[in-house]
């Protein structure tokens, strides 16, 4: 059986390929890599000795509870006195606290591994979850059977805990286990896989990076970059913490010998250009010898409609990103290329990391919006609903983009607000805009009606509902968000002129044109400084901010020039993707290393992962001997590293298109597994002939921009939870056939109640429908200065 281990490569790198530089840290990286340290310091994303100490004793004090648990269901089961002594279950922990990047308050994954005669259903979820529901150091506790991967969530002496369980074929568990080894796999089923996945993943991140210390700190930046950004949530359909850490190591291994500053600016460069959906890897993935799925998209339908690709490097390597949409990734993506242009900027002191890490204005970044409150009638049943309708939530946006083709762009806010004047309230927002790119028919509409009430009905399957677990999805305008969204309650003043970022992020006019600035000054004195080799000249360049005359600069050029083709000859001799046991192109995945450089990753070494386990970090690797190619054309490893060949070297790697998937529509196949969960959802002929004649999303076109075209502030798509009776808004509106407001006049003339009838969750068809599906408006007035309001 092979090991999952990793063995370092005799030719001295990590990952699928070549490093794209060997170089060191210089004296700004040094410099800027203090300045980051401090600031994330400030920041509090450290925590406090005494917090440690505390969660290694919580970490204690719950292996000592699972360890008594599992005598107990040993004993019950009528197992002899000799074995229920040496019955054994043993806590493991993975995520941020396993990867050393975990900050102050964080919760701690972990995982119970229990003998064969354990069961997950009647003994953790049922005899566990009642031993822990009688101590008093024990809250919130709170088990969730159904998920993907089950887990039981709760807090211990007040650190929040994640708790997994992993049922071996095993009678009784040694305390020095490796669970790294494959076999440990072997007749496992799907749940224990997945459970037993996060831990042997996050060890083998820690072995395939070559500086553990310089990956904590960019991952600890990464992660609270995404935070603020709002792009950290795998719920939502952005990356979760599990995702941040393949992408950070990935850049650590194309930059081994970098400090966290340049490695920071690094990943911004190299995603920005990366060409989904081509997978990051950090090593082969391995077929492995017991049959378990793996990532596959020549065999595996689903796997060709993954957007974003990020391969776990443990066998059974899967893809951790599958939740991102087409819409989380063009913001994750316009989020990147702000990134790096910031990050050039700060290369000329045109920014600071201040601006790096500005929280994002998601509130003042679109127009239209989508509120989805949510209320229980405890704060008990509230907890369960949230967690269900948290999980459901993903769906709503691949509905919205499929039902409109993908014409209609969601950006779903990664965290949720509550209403401190309602009891056991919740609620969540999305952003709505049109595709961007594409002209616009004045008064052309989005009907979404139908997809409301079909995510609602999938909602309402919750086999746990409980009276007063309700769900109401209202189309709201920027202006009438509620104020209890913003910090302290206080709706901030918007800018007197604000301009398009990039992609539709809005930010000052006066910054955006700083940001061109520096981004255009950074490029120049970069592609000068490639080019020349004078101090002085660079010198004279730096003070006075100048550029070459044309004259000078084509001469440079013309010397360049005549190594150009050689240089991209070099740059194709050390990322050429080549024959592998994969082909070239597998439906439009493209696996980069060739057979000289395959790494094995179920090779090597094996090693235990006991709690507070330390691994060595490796020393800094050395770069191998000028490569023949090189020394034929005369190329320095220093002109290798310059800024032109790293562009070069990236260009490569990133930029191979996709072969020949299929053209499916996006989302299509996760819809309909969960369509499938629901043996009464509606067909694909009742959605079309609900939507058939009032606004055809195919006929659709996009703009640039949107806004509210009527003076309605909201439009409610509600619909109660399962058993429960229509309740009219407080505004008393009604819409009629004729998709006029009737009833009573609204309170503050802001409101239109769009409820349907109950329907004990039925779908709304045409067949049973008495008036007219919502319209949702999304239209575009150009003004005479040409730009859109």
């Amino acid at each position: 059986m092979e090991s999952s281990g990793v063995t370092k490569r005799t030719n001295g790198y990590l990952g699928v390929t070549e490093p794209i530089s060997w170089s060191g840290p210089t004296e700004y990286d040094i410099n800027k890599t203090q300045e980051l340290e401090k600031f994330l310091e400030d920041a509090g994303l450290y925590e406090i000795q005494e917090e440690a100490v505390s969660r290694e004793e919580v970490l204690g004090r719950l292996d000592q509870i699972v360890k008594l648990w599992i005598k107990k269901v040993s004993r019950a089961k009528g197992f002899n006195e000799q074995f229920v002594q040496e019955a054994n279950a043993k806590i493991f922990t993975f995520g941020s606290y396993r990867l050393g990047v975990h900050g102050p308050g964080a919760d701690i994954d972990t995982l119970c591994v229990g003998p064969r005669h354990a069961t997950r259903e009647e003994d953790f979820f049922t005899e566990l979850h009642n031993m822990l529901s009688e101590m008093p150091e024990v809250t919130e506790l709170q088990p969730v059977p159904d998920a993907h991967v089950p887990v039981m969530r709760f807090k211990l002496n007040g650190v929040s805990i994640d708790l997994l369980y992993a049922k071996l074929t095993l009678w009784v568990i040694p305390e020095d286990l490796d669970i790294s080894q494959d076999s440990i796999l072997q007749n496992a089923d799907e749940q224990t896989v997945r459970s037993l996945n996060g831990c042997r993943v996050t060890d083998q991140i820690l072995h395939l990076v070559p500086n553990i210390q310089n990956f904590r700190t960019t991952l600890r930046c990464m992660r609270f970059w995404a935070k603020r950004r709002g792009v950290y949530s795998n719920v939502a359909g952005f990356l979760g913490g599990i995702n941040w850490a393949l992408l950070v190591a990935r850049i650590c291994q194309l930059y081994p010998n970098a400090l966290p500053s340049m490695l920071v600016s690094r990943f911004f460069r190299v995603y920005t250009q990366w060409r989904w959906p081509n997978p990051v890897m950090l090593c082969e993935i391995q077929e492995g010898t017991l049959g378990l799925p793996i990532w596959d998209p020549r065999r595996n339908f689903r796997d060709r409609h993954h957007q974003m690709p990020i391969i776990t490097p443990a066998y059974p390597c899967m893809n951790s990103s599958y939740n991102v949409s087409s819409s989380t990734l063009r913001v994750m993506l316009e989020e990147f290329q702000r990134g790096n242009q910031i990050c050039e900027a700060m290369e000329t002191s045109k920014a600071d990391w201040d601006s790096l890490f500005e929280p994002y204005p998601f509130f003042e970044a679109y127009k239209n919006y989508l509120e989805i409150d949510i209320t229980a009638g405890n704060e008990s049943d509230l907890r369960n609903w949230k967690g269900w309708v948290e999980s459901r939530l993903r769906t709503l946006t691949l509905k919205i983009e499929r039902h409109t083709f993908g014409m209609l762009q969601c950006h779903p806010c990664p965290r949720d607000f509550s209403d401190k004047s309602r009891s056991f309230h919740c609620c969540y927002f999305m952003g709505l805009q049109r595709k961007q790119g594409v002209p616009v028919q004045e008064g052309e509409q989005f009907d979404i009606r139908a997809t409301v009430e079909e995510f609602k009905h999938s909602v309402g399957m919750y086999t746990s509902w409980k009276p007063g677990m309700e769900i109401r999805v209202t189309h709201i305008k920027r202006r009438n968000v509620p104020s209890f969204v913003f910090p302290g309650g206080v709706r901030p003043s918007r800018p007197s002129k604000v301009v398009a970022g990039l992609e539709g992020h809005d930010i000052s006019r006066g910054r955006a044109s700083n940001r061109v600035q520096a981004g255009k000054a950074a490029e120049a004195m970069a592609n000068v400084a490639d080019k020349c080799t004078d101090t002085k000249q660079l010198d004279e360049l730096a003070s006075t901010g100048s550029i070459e005359s044309k004259s000078k600069k084509r001469k440079v050029d013309d010397t360049t020039e005549e190594n150009g083709t050689k240089i991209n000859q070099v740059a194709d001799s050390s990322l050429k993707p080549t024959e592998t046991e994969f082909p070239d192109s597998c439906n439009g995945v493209t696996y980069m290393p060739d057979d000289s450089r395959k790494r094995r990753c179920m090779e090597g070494s094996t090693y235990s992962n006991p709690i507070g386990m330390k691994l060595q970090t490796a020393k800094p690797l050395t770069k191998p001997e000028t490569s023949a190619a090189a020394a034929t054309f005369g190329i320095t490893q220093q002109s290798l590293c310059s800024k032109e060949a790293e562009a070069l070297a990236i260009n490569k790697l990133t930029s191979v298109e996709p072969g020949n998937l299929a053209a499916l529509p996006e989302g299509l196949d996760e819809l309909e597994y969960f369509e499938s969960q629901c043996s009464d959802q509606p067909s694909n002929a009742d959605r079309t002939v609900t939507q058939a004649g009032i606004c055809s999303s195919s006929n659709t076109q996009d703009g640039s921009t949107i806004e509210p075209s009527a003076p309605s502030s909201a439009k409610e798509l509600s619909a109660p939870a399962a058993g429960c009776s229509v309740e009219p808004s407080h505004s008393g509106t009604t819409v009629t056939q004729d998709g006029m407001s009737g009833g009573n006049n609204t309170q503050n003339g802001s409101t239109e109640e769009l409820s349907a009838p109950s329907l004990a969750w039925t779908p709304v068809t045409t067949a049973n429908t008495q008036r007219k599906p919502l319209r949702l408006r999304l239209s575009t007035v150009v003004k005479s200065n040409g730009k859109t309001s």
